[in-house]
């Protein structure tokens, strides 16, 4: 799932513990070689304090210039990467391990959401915001209870496409990275790349295991897509929430009105989220005036994102939701629930209800935190619950076993038509 911004800055989804313990050794030879451990360890410790300031000198230079190490901590540091350079199986540059300092500080927060990200990381996570990037073109989420990652969405005339991957396809690795080792964000970065260069993906569909290779291009994914159904029902599907959504959101519906709409369907299934001022602009253009969304920080100070009622819609709306459905795509839903808007259909929704804030620092990286709680209109938390619907209803086909999806067999679809038909 993908994540949800504070206004500070513009921001783009769990930590899985993959540590394994070396084997024990065998109880008989611990005491023939036990002489030579300890032979080696105080070898080690003189040649260490023999050769350490060179080894680490490069690296702890580089955090003290950042102001990061002083004193007892810098001690330590050297110790550590000192052995790493003399013992280390591969060689590792200054950058790196200083950026493993950085990285491991956040980590240390023991919070999924919270991340450091080097130059390179942050300029492709503005990249994604901005809605253009180069990939492969497929929506992905990562399964918060297996950690698996899997395709939600192919979109047209893309590699992905191209290539014969499918929704619902489990992406096992992106040359040789597994998807169930690393968060999503993270993993996302061994698929895309520069322009025209292939990423090997291992994918598991069904039984089967197939190794499919991708050319990367740029793409421009679009998070809005729209349509009029039978009885002038207008559908609006949001994939995302970027710095072009509101732009594509009131393109369609102004699209949708000139061609007579008298109800709505707001899709929001599968949406993992993305800018809090984007949906809050949504927000702003459907909704009377009044608090849509309100932020709290850890020193309980509020913060509230209104709607000024200037445009307000006043036609029956159903908004459409499943467990994919998270964050930013949860404050649209809870919106409309606590304004009486819309009826809510589907089934209970992620439970994302915390706020990060993407800071921006001096050499072009930049530190994402989790800063705030927000609450639905009434003053709900819906983090670590989600949002139950007005209308539980599991997804299912109403097609043939292995018919291709269409809205006619989409029942949740269906049932949001049925609704809007009877208002």
């Amino acid at each position: 799932m993908d994540d949800f911004e504070s206004k500070y800055q513009p921001e783009l989804q769990s930590a899985y513990d993959n540590t394994k313990k070396p084997p024990v050794a065998v109880a008989a030879i611990l005491g023939v070689v036990s002489g030579i451990i300890i032979t080696l360890v105080v070898g080690l410790f003189v040649f260490y304090n023999i050769g350490r300031k060179a080894q680490s000198s490069e690296v702890i230079g580089k955090l003290k210039a950042d102001d990061l190490v002083e004193g007892a901590y810098s001690n330590k540091l050297e110790t550590i990467i000192a052995y790493i350079n003399q013992f280390y199986y591969k060689d590792i540059s200054a950058d790196k391990l200083a950026d493993g300092v950085y990285a491991g500080l956040v980590e240390s927060l023991d919070d999924p959401y919270s991340q450091y990200y080097n130059a390179e990381e942050y300029k492709e996570l503005m990249e994604t915001l901005s809605g253009n990037y180069c990939g492969i073109g497929a929506l992905l989420q990562k399964d918060k209870d297996t950690g698996e990652v899997s395709i939600t969405k192919v979109y047209p005339d893309t590699p992905a496409e191209k290539s014969g991957l499918k929704e619902d396809d489990i992406i096992v690795s992106a040359d040789g990275a597994m998807g169930i080792d690393e968060e999503l964000e993270a993993f996302v970065q061994h698929i895309r790349g520069e322009k025209d260069t292939q990423v090997e993906l291992v994918i598991r569909r069904g039984e089967e295991e197939l190794t499919i290779k991708c050319t990367r291009e740029e793409i421009a994914t679009p998070t809005v897509e729209h349509k009029m159904l039978d009885d002038q029902i207008g559908y609006i599907a949001v994939s995302q929430f970027s710095e072009s959504t509101y732009d594509d959101f009131v393109a369609a519906y102004e699209d949708l009105e000139k061609q007579g709409m008298k109800s709505v369907i707001f899709d929001m299934r599968d949406n993992g989220g993305g800018l809090l001022d984007s949906v809050v602009d949504i927000l702003d253009y459907l909704l009377p005036k009044g608090v849509v969304v309100y932020t709290k920080d850890k020193n309980g100070a509020r913060e509230d994102f209104e709607s000024e009622d200037s445009t307000q819609k006043n036609i029956p709306a159903v908004v459409l939701v499943n467990g994919n459905t998270a964050s930013a795509a949860e404050i649209f839903t809870g919106a409309v629930r606590d304004f009486k808007y819309g009826k809510i259909i589907g089934t209970l929704t992620f439970g994302k209800g915390i706020v990060q804030s993407t800071i921006p620092l001096g050499d072009g990286s930049a530190v994402k935190l989790t800063t705030q709680t927000y609450y639905t209109p009434s003053g709900e938390c819906i983090h670590g619950k989600g949002i139950k619907p007005d209308i539980e209803l599991e997804y299912e086909s109403l097609g043939e076993e292995g018919e291709k999806y269409s809205q006619e067999n989409d029942n949740q679809l269906q049932k949001a038509i049925e609704v809007l038909k009877t208002q």
